[in-house]
């Protein structure tokens, strides 16, 4: 007779939700269902349910999390712009990691639901941090311009592949993107 196996609430609730970002990250709201990730997860998809209510309150969350997480921004109003640029140019690179909030953000948006949900997760954790770092940019409209410039720079860097922005050099892709943000976030 074998004992029967532990169960782990918080390592299930934290299994699906790896499988949520990784599947939604990959394939977008839509091209991926409940039963999807919670086979990834190891789990049934009514155990799905019941942690995370539905496959939009898992999407909710997955936002939540990959939201969270300061992937370009950093936190020194005094070099923000030379910051955002250099570590915006880093991580666009051919061989850098995959920036896994714009991927999730470029292939879900076009369901209209996951981008209130995209966008509600944005201004609740992105724009404050721009905020907080830049108070200048509150009550304006630069601190969404200039995320724009992000998500834009990293669309035709890494997904269409512009030609001039991949054989330009480094110091100058900072430089011109340095003097951009300094447009937008210095008071």
């Amino acid at each position: 007779m074998t004992a029967p196996r532990r169960r782990d609430a918080t390592a299930t609730r934290e299994a699906i939700l790896r499988a949520g970002v990784e599947a939604f990250t990959r394939f977008g709201y839509d091209g991926v269902g409940v039963r999807d990730i919670a086979q990834s997860a190891g789990v049934t998809a009514m155990l799905v349910n019941r942690y995370f209510g539905s496959k939009e309150g898992l999407f909710a969350e997955v936002v939540e999390v990959s939201m969270t997480e300061r992937t370009v921004l950093t936190g020194d109003p005094a070099t923000l712009a030379r910051d955002v640029a250099a570590a915006l140019v880093r991580r666009t690179e051919p061989d850098a990691d995959s920036l896994d909030p714009f991927l999730l953000m470029l292939r879900s948006a076009p369901n209209p639901r996951a981008a209130e949900i995209l966008r509600a997760g944005i201004e609740k954790h992105v724009e404050r941090h721009i905020y907080d770092v830049a108070p200048g940019t509150r009550g304006t409209d630069r601190a969404a311009v200039a995320l724009s410039l992000i998500a834009g720079f990293w669309l035709m860097r890494t997904v269409i592949g512009s030609t001039a922005l991949n054989e330009t050099a480094e110091p100058a892709l900072v430089a011109t993107l340095e003097s951009l943000f300094r447009v937008l976030v210095d008071a």
